[in-house]
């Protein structure tokens, strides 16, 4: 009689880079972290487009992926290939950065031998994002607005009242 096929998050060696995907994403992410179904699906997606890369990469199927593909050179190049060929923004490629740099941390907690490459993945920087300029109105188009605000109606004063508010407060 023969055994059952074990189930993704059991195994009796090392687990298989589809068996750490299974439990970093249905236990850590949904049932040790308790994220939300958003976080989980953005998580998800930047693994799925890792995932693709190392695939193309290494010129293999996804299912034919291993531990030892999981590299910091790699995430590097990923990184790299966000920016380059995505076109993907400074701010995408650092929340993308993040999730590998969480998913790499569960690795190495599931499997010993890969914290050395965890450690080497966790020290890849994070880019600073450019700041966007600040802007503003300057005080003729503050006084055509204000002009130009209706006087009467049921919501001229609120409206006003508000506009003069944020505007002597410095709000943004």
């Amino acid at each position: 009689m023969s055994a059952a096929p074990a189930s993704p998050s059991v195994t009796s060696a090392t687990p298989t880079l589809g068996a750490l995907l299974y439990g970093f994403i249905e236990h850590h992410l949904k049932a040790d972290r308790g994220l939300a179904h958003a976080s989980i699906r953005s998580y998800r997606d930047a693994l799925r487009l890792f995932l693709a890369f190392l695939s193309q990469a290494a010129k293999r199927p996804i299912t034919r992926l291993t531990l030892a593909d999981l590299t910091s050179t790699h995430v590097r190049a990923f990184l790299t290939h966000l920016e380059t060929a995505r076109g993907n923004h400074v701010r995408t490629r650092n929340q993308r950065l993040a999730v590998l740099h969480t998913f790499f941390a569960y690795v190495a907690g599931q499997v010993p031998e890969a914290c050395l490459e965890a450690e080497r993945v966790a020290a890849v920087p994070r880019k600073r994002a450019p700041t966007a300029p600040t802007q503003y109105l300057e005080r003729d188009q503050i006084e055509s607005l204000f002009a130009h605000l209706p006087s009467t109606g049921p919501h001229a004063l609120r409206d006003r009242a508000l506009l003069l508010f944020l505007y002597n407060t410095g709000a943004r």
